[in-house]
């Protein structure tokens, strides 16, 4: 078997529970078993959707900053609380626990990985910004 480079930022690896390894040209399928790690580039926030909220209630997820800073926000999960802010900088990752909304949002132009599972995630845009405002 030949082993070849993979181009992280034009592709998803698909990590399935048996084991196996494939890799595919983004946009992935969804509705697969076992888990997806992505690594892209972000200069601005519309790269990590910066205006709107997402979760995943089917499982915790792996937020990563490889390169550059960006901070993680966890929606509060009560009224009356604020968001929990996580401040990632180059190596480091966050674990999102399932079911808890998240945004990211970048310091600088950064490198971001994430790990999830292919299906279960949403998102809703953020109620605290105008319906015109652009990406931060």
């Amino acid at each position: 078997m030949t082993v070849t480079p993979i181009e992280l930022s034009a592709s998803v690896i698909h990590l399935s529970q048996g084991g196996r390894i494939h890799t595919r040209a983004r946009p992935v399928d969804v509705g697969r078993d076992g888990w997806h790690l992505k690594a892209f580039h972000a200069r601005t926030g519309a790269d990590v959707h910066a205006d709107h909220w997402q979760v995943n209630t089917e499982a915790e997820q792996i937020v990563s900053c490889v390169i550059g800073k960006i901070r993680l926000y966890l929606r509060a999960e009560r009224p009356g609380e604020g968001e929990e802010e996580i401040r990632l900088t180059a190596g480091t990752a966050a674990v999102v626990p399932r079911g808890r909304w998240y945004r990211i949002q970048l310091d600088i132009p950064s490198t971001v990985m994430t790990i999830t599972p292919p299906c279960g995630g949403r998102s809703e845009r953020r109620a605290d910004l105008p319906a015109t405002t652009p990406a931060l």
